[in-house]
């Protein structure tokens, strides 16, 4: 292997950005947002683009594109994350299909912006496909497609061993489901891409700037204080590190590995021709995509939680996770591992990041007008289509504009904060070694589900 971090294989295949001049002083705007991943773009996007005289400037401790929109599987795809089961309480049936629909038009706002903006993101639209190995991984696939089908706009098709292997041949494969609204894409050149849209517009991004904390109207940071009417947290994973949100989201950590190029003859023997992004049923699953340049880019959890809720600096991810998720992939494609040519194909660069998750692993996005202060995430690793909806719905919230988007139902949800240290520390670790339990014990020809996950779904929150 042949490297480590360097914040992710996407951002050393494009070059890190040059820098941005960090903030000079105090400053007053009309809008001020904090974090400059695709969260706060997005805001800055729309709402620049709707009212084009307005004052916005976007404050970013490191690069715009740094934390988890650089970083991740780049899925963009359509997940209510949380479920829509929880929406269907709260709101009705009515407001949980709005939901779904938003998210499945949001994908294709993506795709849309990036060609009117010019932005090259080797954007491939092939749907998503989700895998089952094992007896009780189909039973949840069953399950899945069940409750899927009972809904509009989810699109699903159900799969047998054969139809899936002709889409993609995974070894032991036995079923899966597919959905169409789903792309595969390059996070950095989509961060990049935007950033650089956001300043055509004429906002301007200032980095190297850390926020040490968000009042209202006013945003402190080691530079100067930069105040304005409305202020916007768009943190994420990173939200634990300002002052007074420490238990408000918990950063969990995900890590990936990506092979060198993949010769054609081992693309004669999987298939994957069609763009589809490829999950699994597994507790602690796995999420992968075939590059635009013919790699496998493979993902899961490594370490889930650091204590405290410290995050890393560079992207750097540990050697246990790095070997088990080479593992994986090369069980699932055993020709990546010389099993056809007798060659094994390197790992050439491996990664970790952290996502925002909520107690209730439900997103968020709102605004207090009395105090100013907005706030959109907890998107739990799907936020790549999230984020734009949230930019969207932000945008209408600062503007007044009364739309459809602020009738969805995820819009001002509040979510119960975690449990302080040690317990918070204590619960993930024992939450995720029940998942591996599980997935060790349905390995092994566990027919149901363990109930060493149904008890690590209702300790996580997971179970609605």
């Amino acid at each position: 292997m042949t490297g480590n971090g360097g914040v992710s294989f996407w951002w050393q295949q494009i070059g890190l950005p040059s820098a941005r001049r960090p903030l000079q002083g105090d400053l007053a705007v009309d809008v001020c947002i904090v974090g400059a991943g695709y969260t706060g773009l997005w805001t800055a996007y729309y709402l620049k683009s709707l009212q084009p005289d307005l004052r916005i400037a976007v404050l970013e401790r490191r690069f715009a594109g740094f934390g988890a929109s650089g970083r991740n599987g780049g899925w963009l795809t359509n997940s209510v994350t949380g479920g829509r089961a929880q929406y269907v309480t709260s709101h009705g049936r009515s407001a949980a299909i709005d939901q779904q629909r938003a998210m499945n038009e949001t994908v294709d706002e993506v795709i849309r912006v990036a060609a009117v903006e010019g932005i090259d993101a080797d954007i491939r639209k092939g749907g998503e496909l989700e895998i089952a190995r094992n007896a009780a991984q189909q039973a949840r696939l069953l399950a899945a497609f069940d409750e899927e089908a009972a809904w509009p706009h989810t699109d699903v098709e159900r799969w047998d061993a054969a139809a899936t292997a002709a889409h993609v041949r995974v070894d032991g494969a036995i079923g899966g489901i597919w959905h169409p609204h789903c792309a595969a894409i390059h996070p950095a050149k989509l961060a990049r891409g935007l950033a650089e849209a956001v300043e055509r517009l004429g906002v301007t991004i200032y980095e190297d700037t850390t926020v040490e904390a968000i009042e209202s109207g006013r945003a402190v940071t080691d530079r100067g204080t930069v105040t304005a009417p409305f202020v916007i947290r768009a943190t994420e994973g990173f939200t634990p590190d300002l002052k007074g949100e420490h238990r408000t989201w918990l950063p969990m950590n995900s890590s990936m590995v990506v092979t060198e190029p993949l010769p054609a003859a081992f693309w004669d023997e999987v298939g994957w021709a069609g763009g589809s992004t490829l999950g699994d049923f597994a507790h602690v699953y796995m999420y992968a995509q075939r590059t635009a340049d013919d790699r496998i880019a493979f993902g899961g959890r490594g370490v889930p939680y650091r204590y405290g809720s410290r995050v890393d600096s560079d992207g750097r991810t540990q050697q246990r996770t790095i070997e088990n998720l080479t593992a994986l992939l090369r069980r699932f494609f055993p020709g990546a591992a010389g099993a056809s040519s007798g060659a094994e194909v390197p790992i050439a660069h491996a990664w970790a990041g952290v996502l925002g998750v909520p107690r209730d692993w439900s997103p968020t996005v709102g605004l207090d007008r009395a105090s100013g202060l907005g706030w959109a995430g907890g998107y739990v690793g799907t936020g790549v289509a999230t984020t734009n909806l949230a930019g969207r719905t932000l945008a209408d919230l600062v503007l007044g504009r009364e739309t459809e988007l602020l009738r969805l139902p995820w819009v001002g949800h509040r979510a119960r904060r975690w449990e302080i240290e040690p317990l918070r520390w204590l619960a993930v670790q024992g939450i995720y070694a029940a998942y591996h339990l599980a997935d060790a014990h349905e390995a092994r020809g566990g027919a149901r589900t363990s109930p060493f996950a149904r008890v690590a779904d209702v300790v996580s929150g997971r179970a609605h």
